[in-house]
């Protein structure tokens, strides 16, 4: 399908359907493997937009970093590009849109994605990006906090100096270890809010509370094959991020597109 015949409504929730209680199915690796498949397809039938929506994440990725950097706070360079990531479930709205319209056999114009994404500003899924950024928020928070509580608030010279630091000192290597575990936990649980909340509410009226509480089900309900789809998708982004963020050209769209084919897969609805 051309890219040029794509598209999109002014408010993708206009299409909704009023929908009382979603139903939660077991997820299986099948669900994953069947999703990847459909989000790698999606990708390839609107490269443009996926590639468009990896680049962003790409450059952001870079200034972020030159940022930290040019401030004389390289050491944060890395926690701060994973934080930037943290947003990618908000900015993937436009890859959700592009299957769910592909899904249906519709058509779309890439112009009025961003129409779409104004359209969207206000409402339930406001709410849940802040949630999102409120978390990312509370990453850089426990950066700080960590880096004063094991290394103390003390300038470094170069990010050489600062690696140094980190894996030739027993405090450095502290530092190191529990901020992987403490960012683990909250990425765990940004993944478990949101893996399924931004495609629900883009597909139906539902309140960003109820998405929220539908997405942490899908999760505890299956949390083997869950937290493994979690830990596939991290691996995939650290290595999409070497060298300078270029991986993410192409998983980032793929991951996108995979998301709302796994929750259509994972999520029905009980009529009113």
């Amino acid at each position: 399908m051309s890219e040029d015949n794509l598209t999109v409504p002014v408010s993708a929730q206009s299409t909704g359907h009023k929908l009382v209680k979603p139903i939660v199915h077991q997820v299986t690796i099948g669900d994953i493997t069947s999703s990847l498949k459909l989000g790698t397809l999606d990708f390839l039938n609107a490269p443009l937009i996926g590639l468009g929506f990896g680049a962003f994440f790409m450059i952001g990725g870079v200034l972020v970093t030159i940022l930290s950097f040019w401030v004389d706070m390289s050491y944060i360079s890395y926690p701060l590009a994973c934080g930037f990531l943290l947003l990618g479930p908000f900015t993937a709205l436009g890859l959700y849109e592009v299957s769910r319209r592909l899904q249906a056999g519709q058509t779309l114009y890439l112009r009025d994605l961003f129409g779409l994404m104004w359209e969207l500003r206000r409402g339930e899924i406001a709410w849940m990006a802040f949630v999102v950024i409120f978390i990312q928020f509370l990453w850089m928070f426990k950066v700080h906090l960590l880096l004063a509580l094991f290394l103390g608030m003390k300038g470094y010279g170069t990010f050489i100096q600062f690696a140094q630091t980190i894996f030739e000192t027993s405090d450095g290597l502290l530092f190191l270890a529990t901020g992987h575990l403490v960012g683990a936990i909250f990425a765990m649980l940004l993944f478990a809010v949101s893996v399924v909340s931004f495609p629900m509410l883009l597909d139906t009226e539902l309140d960003f509370v109820t998405a929220m509480i539908t997405s942490v089900k899908v999760v505890t309900g299956s949390p083997v094959i869950m937290i493994g789809w979690g830990l596939l998708i991290t691996a995939t982004l650290m290595v999409s991020m070497i060298p300078a963020f270029v991986g993410l050209l192409v998983t980032l769209p793929i991951l996108g597109h995979t998301t709302w084919h796994l929750y259509k897969r994972v999520v029905t609805y009980q009529d009113a």
